[in-house]
């Protein structure tokens, strides 16, 4: 329906005032035609308001397929980049279980380098056997990256502390490494405590001891036909909606787990991923640089790293300065999974997601353009429909008053 009715309403209303028609057909008649006005002013709003949502529910879709081939290539460019040289002026290689161990075993006076030399000692790990049955390993064994440098990185985030973190399936396997006497001592003849001092070594100092029955786990939804059972959070985004350029990746999620351990489950029915490294590294991003982790400052809640060194360990605490030289780190994993099989068609298909997702705010630009019109034309139309009923009343209440006062 055209939106010039009001036109044909004057020229009734007109007509009315002339006395050429009749008071009662006139005014049902333009009553009628503008209540059907604001009716398909209000459906035009409506399809305006459905065309808008539908074209930001495609957008978002598209806006998250952006960030998953980002990933994609982010992880592609993370295998390329140089690994940290040694001191010798060597690169890392990838390393196996027993490099993992001997770097631990390098930490001598520490409960994870104590822990690591008795599982070298069967006869010894026999005289508790909760040792081999409730304790799971360290921290810095139980996961590999695809980067040593990214391993190096998330090491430093995590500190010395953490990574030689003894991890316990359960409360049993904490209470195993340390006793205490009844004055509430530590007993040095029993536990870790006692295995130090047999073979020579002093434990030093306080050691971390997680149990993963007592962590609270990851609930959300897995990443769908994922073989790493890695956790589908929510893509990061600006307040407009848009990805932020450079994200590679959640930190839990660049962490390999070695089949032996992928498909372990506590009690609850909760993996590695979900429990020890969720509560680690949470929601903690990963950025190609350290710019453009800055930049994308406003949608980072739980901290982020850049391959160049950038640290924020949570929303407004900036790590600054020079590297620190981690001595236990995450490893490199053997092969290399992450890339893409048509790098180029990769490149292709993320330039024409981009165009897309262009055209499709214009689109929206478009449709917002037209809503607002629509509803100002409605509200104009509105008002006159509301004048129009305050002067029909007016009219119909005049001759009334007249007769009163002839009466009297």
């Amino acid at each position: 329906m055209k939106l010039d009715q009001i036109d044909k309403l004057k020229v009734l209303k007109n007509e009315l005032q002339d006395g050429g028609l009749s008071p009662a057909d006139p005014i049902d008649v333009c009553s009628k035609r503008l209540q059907d006005d604001l009716q398909t002013l209000g459906m035009k709003i409506q399809l305006h308001e459905d065309n808008i949502r539908f074209l930001k529910t495609l957008k978002d879709k598209l806006v998250d397929s952006i960030i998953d081939l980002q990933v994609v290539l982010g992880k592609y460019h993370l295998s390329s980049t140089p690994g940290i040289e040694n001191k010798d002026g060597s690169d890392t290689q990838s390393e196996d279980k027993a490099s993992d161990q001997k770097k631990i075993l390098e930490q001598e006076n520490t409960a994870a380098g104590i822990l690591c030399q008795l599982r070298t000692n069967p006869k010894m790990l026999a005289s508790d056997p909760t040792l081999i049955d409730d304790v799971l390993g360290v921290v810095a064994e139980l996961g590999k990256v695809d980067d040593s440098s990214l391993g190096s990185l998330l090491s430093e985030y995590l500190g010395k502390e953490t990574m030689l973190a003894i991890v316990c399936k359960t409360y049993n396997g904490v209470k195993s490494l340390e006793k205490y006497d009844k004055e509430g001592s530590i007993n040095k003849t029993s536990g870790l405590h006692g295995f130090g001092a047999s073979i020579g070594r002093t434990l030093e100092g306080r050691f971390n001891v997680i149990s993963l029955e007592t962590l609270r786990p990851y609930s959300g939804e897995f990443v769908a036909a994922d073989p790493q059972r890695r956790l589908d959070l929510p893509k990061p985004r600006f307040p407009n909606g848009d990805s932020p350029p450079g994200f590679l990746g959640y930190a839990v999620n660049m962490i390999n787990i070695d089949t032996a351990h992928l498909y372990f489950l506590t009690a609850s029915g909760y993996g590695l991923r979900e429990t020890l490294f969720y509560s680690l590294f949470s929601c903690l991003q990963i950025y190609k640089t350290r710019a453009e982790m800055l930049q994308a400052v406003p949608c980072i809640t739980d901290g982020a790293l850049s391959l160049d060194g950038g640290i924020i360990k949570r929303s407004g605490l900036f790590y600054l300065g020079n590297r620190d030289d981690v001595k236990v780190s995450f490893s490199k994993s053997s092969t290399n999974s992450s890339l893409p099989d048509h790098y180029i068609e990769s490149e292709r298909q993320m330039k024409e997601m981009k165009w897309r997702k262009e055209k499709m705010l214009e689109d929206i630009t478009r449709e917002q353009a037209m809503l607002d019109s629509t509803r100002l034309n409605f509200e104009r139309k509105k008002a006159d429909f509301v004048k129009f009923i305050a002067e029909t009343a007016t009219r119909q209440q005049t001759p009334v008053a007249m007769g009163r006062s002839t009466g009297r």
